[in-house]
This record gives C-alpha cells, structure tokens and sequence, in this order.
C-alpha cells in the first residue's frame, strides 16, 4: 500500500507472550484506533501475535502489503524475547544495524557508560534504512520503515512515540461520529436497524449492548466522512427508538 491513498487504512500488530496469556492487558490499540480516526484514517484490522519469529515476520509482510499503515507495539526493549526490531529487518530483508544515532541518544539518557550495557544497547538495533521515531520519555527510539510504525509497548511511552508520528501521516476524510443510547432491547431494534443500515450503506452503523448501575441498554453508533449523512440518520434512528418506546440520548463522538 502506498501513503498517498485517498481513503488511507491502519492495522496495529501487538507482539507478545504476556498479551497472549492475559497477564498484560493491552491499552494501546484503542488509544491509536483514536488517534488516527481523528486524522480520517480507519482502523481495519488488529492481531496479536506472541514473541516467535516465523509469526511475527509474517503478520508484518501480511500487514504492510494490505495497509496503508501498519503499527507494532511491543517486544523492542533490552531482553531476549524483544524480537520486534529483528523480525521487522527480516520482513523487509534488510540488515539489522547498530544505529549510531540511536546509540547517542542511549548515551545522553543513561549519562554514566557503565549504565549503558549490551542489552541496553540492543535497543539501539535498528534495521537498515529505518527512520528513528523519538522517545522523549526513556531515549530508547522506535522506527519507521516503509510504512511499519515500531513502537514501544509500555503505553505511556508509545503514546509519545504516537504523538510524534501523527504529523507526518497522511490523513483521509474526518470521520464523524454521533450515538444514540437508549434502554430498548437490541432485539427490539434489529429489524429497523438493518432497514436504516441499507438505506444509509455508507455509513457504519453499529449496535453496543450496555448494562450499568443495574439497567440494561444499547448504544447505538453511527460512523461516516459525510457529516450531513451522519445526521440524517441520527435523525432518522432518534424516530425509529421513539416510535419504538425508547427514549433516546444523543451524543458526538462514538462513545455512548
């Protein structure tokens, strides 16, 4: 895929055992799906996949030929089983290298040389020809190559590498968003929620069971680049849940 796409897409490739056996629970691919969607780029897939290498090689070539972006997190630390930067070289058959700049930023951080062990510096190893995406929080950078975003796995730290590559991304059309949240029963509402889907087919329109402080409910979202189209059927659903019994509660944004 190319960054010049009009409509451009995202996939988010989480690497690592401690997702896959729950003891992590991952945060960061609703804070990028976020992120990007405010820049019009739509998230279309994610996967997870644990620290071995024949899997992560193939998830990132998988990824990178079907998105206009994709992003990792996870796996480029200073331990064995931070396999991400290698595995990336490998994907796009390239050389893994010692970056020298890379290694400077590692020795501004750690100040003392002796802090500045072999397996810190292991997360200066970058692949040939990769772009250095900062990390002004613990130094150890990420990187871009083709249209592969690494970064970290610890959230705080690949929320700052994010907000640093978000500029340089080419975005698409602003994706609006409105839901509608009410305490009908989704079985009430399918048969005119398929309706209002085929009258209105571009549009994402999705249905988000809820229960909270002992009542049960359904968000309802609509998602589009055409605002007006967005509030057209915002509308259109507020009468159907109305006609339906329902009280209905609109709010912007896809949270309901």
């Amino acid at each position: 895929m190319t960054t010049t796409d009009p409509n451009p897409t995202a996939a988010v490739l989480i690497v690592g055992n401690e997702i896959l056996s729950g003891r992590t629970k991952d945060a960061n691919l609703p804070h990028i799906a976020e992120k990007l969607g405010e820049q019009g780029i739509r998230m279309r897939e994610a996967r997870v996949v644990p620290d071995v290498e024949e899997e992560v090689v193939a998830a990132v070539n998988a990824l990178r030929s079907r998105y206009t972006y994709v992003f990792t997190t996870g796996g480029i630390g200073p331990t064995h089983d931070d396999i991400t930067s290698e595995c990336v070289a490998k994907a796009f058959g390239v050389a893994l290298e010692r970056n020298p700049e890379a290694v400077a930023r590692l020795e501004r951080h750690y100040g003392d040389p002796s802090k500045l062990n072999e397996a810190r510096l292991r997360m200066a190893n970058i692949p040939e020809g990769g772009e250095l995406i900062d990390n002004p929080i613990s130094a150890a950078p990420g990187f871009r190559i083709g249209n592969v975003y690494v970064m970290a796995g610890v959230p705080n730290i690949m929320q700052a590498m994010l907000d640093g590559v978000l500029p340089r991304l080419k975005g698409g059309a602003p994706i609006h968003a409105r839901t509608v949240s009410c305490a009908l029963a989704e079985g009430v509402l399918a048969a005119d929620l398929g309706a209002l889907q085929e009258r209105y087919p571009d549009l994402e329109i999705g249905s988000y069971p809820y229960f909270r402080r002992g009542d049960f409910g359904v968000s309802l979202v609509l998602r589009g680049t055409d605002e007006a189209a967005v509030e057209r059927a915002t509308e259109d659903l507020v009468g159907i849940v109305q006609r339906l019994g329902g009280t209905p509660t609109v709010t912007v944004g896809s949270k309901g």
